[in-house]
């Protein structure tokens, strides 16, 4: 009879809603007594935010954006505060989701249960979202404590920066998979490193010429940081329904991507 229970609700199928709340809660468990990890994403951001935004900005009148010219410690903050969320969710959605795929082999142990890829693809997809959220809410504080922020759009920087995590979530998760070992993950810091430097955060992308520029533009971390100094400024445009769709669209074929590269790796 105990063999026949177990049979069946090994057998039952869970929602999508179920299976993403189960592996949030067991991510949380497994941080919850290293909850200092977290600090390691966020405060870099910060402190560039002190030194660039607030030393440097003494020295810089500001810049004009959207046709409104704001101080350039309010033209910065935006930009760190897109880049804490990108930290903050590239962190799971590399390094620790390279661990549990190649080396203490969690997902085959998941994939035992009636969890499928997908479901495994979302839930890590959702802390990775949740860790970047937690980022520039922290952030978000920190720049209303400086008085750096102008409108009430600032509210909406929140969901704005899921959309960041959501992005770089979909898409690093996707290139995690194809990773052989820990030295691959040179090629992540290669491309995050000139987007956190180019992407419009510490000047504008009117600096570089047109070519170069169009390249800038259509990086996921300068939508992120169009569309959060759009809201924290007040200076909407038709961009940012832009940078939306493109961040949405980008997360969604990341994870379309990790779905069935999981099903490769784990189901063959």
């Amino acid at each position: 009879m105990l063999n026949a229970a177990v049979g069946r609700a090994a057998r039952t199928p869970i929602s999508p809603r179920q299976a993403t709340g189960l592996l949030l809660y067991r991510n949380y468990l497994a941080y919850r007594r290293a909850w200092y990890i977290f600090l390691s994403g966020f405060l870099e951001p910060v402190l560039y935010l002190f030194s660039i935004g607030v030393g440097v900005g003494a020295l810089i009148t500001g810049f004009e954006f959207n046709g409104e010219t704001i101080p350039y410690a309010e033209f910065v903050a935006p930009g760190m505060l897109a880049a804490s969320a990108m930290n903050g969710t590239i962190m799971d959605a590399t390094f620790n989701f390279f661990f549990k795929l190649k080396y203490n082999r969690l997902f085959d142990q998941m994939l035992a249960t009636p969890l499928s890829t997908m479901d495994i693809a979302r839930g890590e997809l959702s802390w990775s979202l949740l860790r970047g959220g937690i980022y520039a809410t922290a952030f978000l504080v920190i720049m209303v404590a400086m008085d750096l922020v102008s409108s009430w759009w600032a509210l909406l920087v929140v969901p704005a920066s899921l959309l960041i995590g959501l992005a770089f979530g979909g898409v690093c998760m996707a290139l995690t998979t194809f990773m052989r070992s820990w030295q691959d993950f040179e090629y992540i810091t290669l491309a995050t490193m000139p987007m956190f430097l180019f992407s419009a955060t510490f000047f504008p992308v009117t600096a570089f010429p047109v070519g170069l520029r169009w390249v800038v533009e259509c990086t996921p971390l300068y939508r992120g940081v169009v569309l959060c100094r759009e809201l924290t400024t007040g200076a909407l445009s038709w961009g940012s329904a832009v940078s939306v769709v493109y961040l949405v669209a980008m997360g969604l074929i990341g994870l379309v991507v990790v779905r069935r590269r999981l099903d490769k790796l784990l189901l063959t």
